[in-house]
């Protein structure tokens, strides 16, 4: 007899990366429980991370920092908490001040204890965060029985996976053939992360931003890029925000093919999905690479590979540069090596290899 589908809660106010990463969970608990999943993060990406995937059937976008019971959401997450019952809640959040929130508002829901389960480790404790995520949803609140809710037999499987939709591909080419791109392959670089989101961010991490690799290094890149495939158009891609500072790395490269393109998260998971490789800092469009099948080469800083290694469902190359024991500031990592890892997404030829879009969705 089956057991009746429940949906599962997934809790995590975490950063771009880390909602990216946390959809293989998803993947894992829909699969498991036989309902997409709704899930709650904070920040204002999250319902463009998640916009037309599979695996979610809702999207909570709470502030980080501002009071929970002051947002318009409020009393109507509240309810929807009580209202999955009896379904599970998982909750994969572990940072000191994002926690002690979330359990207020698992206590003002007043959702039944015996539905939660909590994550109970910390990245780097017990390797790949991703490892430590399905190991979360291989676990069973006591409310249920695991018996009614065996784990999918394919659920080592389980990776990050991004959608694009129709409509958003239209746009892309426009755009593209606006500009005279489309059918030139498009190599991506993404040298800002969220410490390069505003000047004020800048200035706070100045000399201090691990994860920045020099403006000189990236145009000893694009040169070595441009040799190997002269007909690429090479993209400094960033927020809105970043505009100003990519302009002027643009203007310190003084080379030709160089673009700007500040676009945000859909525009860029739809670029990603029709791009040749991409070459970034470790930051979350990293992982929206690896995500939707792209090559890519990220750079690391004091945070590990064994940890934050983004992941591809499709098989696509992802190579890791730099990081504990070797290197703790991305500054630290050679250009030749970076050029010698991005050659290596080539194959030995003159295109990267590409796989087909993780996730199909339409318009």
């Amino acid at each position: 007899m089956s057991v009746h589908p429940v949906q599962p809660f997934v809790i995590r106010h975490g950063r771009v990366g880390d909602m990216i990463m946390q959809t293989a969970l998803l993947s894992m608990l829909h699969r498991r429980y036989g309902l997409p999943c709704q899930v709650v993060g904070a920040g204002p990406w999250n319902s463009s991370v998640f916009l037309g995937h599979p695996d979610v059937a809702h999207c909570w976008s709470l502030p980080r920092h501002a009071p929970f019971p002051f947002t318009r959401q409020w009393p109507h997450l509240v309810r929807a908490l009580r209202a999955s019952a009896p379904g599970p809640i998982y909750i994969a959040e572990y940072q000191y001040r994002q926690l002690p929130r979330v359990k207020r508002l698992l206590a003002t829901s007043g959702v039944d204890p015996d539905r939660c389960l909590f994550i109970d480790e910390e990245p780097g404790e017990r390797g790949h965060w991703v490892d430590a995520l399905l190991r979360l949803g291989a676990r069973t609140p006591p409310a249920l029985e695991a018996a009614d809710y065996p784990l999918p037999t394919d659920s080592r499987r389980c990776a990050p996976r991004l959608a694009v939709l129709d409509y958003e591909r239209r746009e892309r080419d426009a755009w593209l053939g606006a500009r005279g791109w489309l059918g030139r392959p498009l190599v991506l670089l993404q040298p800002g992360n969220h410490r390069s989101m505003s000047a004020r961010r800048r200035r706070r991490w100045q000399d201090r931003d691990d994860k920045a690799w020099p403006v000189g290094h990236w145009r000893e890149l694009v040169v070595h890029i441009r040799t190997r495939l002269p007909e690429a158009i090479i993209v400094l891609r960033g927020a809105s925000a970043e505009i100003p500072m990519l302009e002027a790395m643009r203007a310190a490269i003084g080379l030709p093919d160089v673009q700007v393109a500040g676009l945000e998260l859909r525009p860029l998971f739809a670029l990603i999905e029709a791009a040749h490789s991409m070459i970034s800092v470790d930051t979350g469009p990293a992982h929206a690479a690896a995500a939707l099948g792209l090559p890519v080469v990220v750079l690391f800083g004091i945070c590990g590979q064994g940890v934050w290694l983004p992941r591809s469902p499709s098989g696509s190359a992802v190579i890791g540069l730099g990081g504990p024991p070797q290197y703790e500031r991305a500054a630290e990592i050679p250009v030749q090596a970076v050029f010698d890892a991005w050659c290596t997404l080539l194959g030995g030829r003159g295109t990267a290899r590409r796989a087909a879009p993780a996730v199909m969705a339409e318009s």
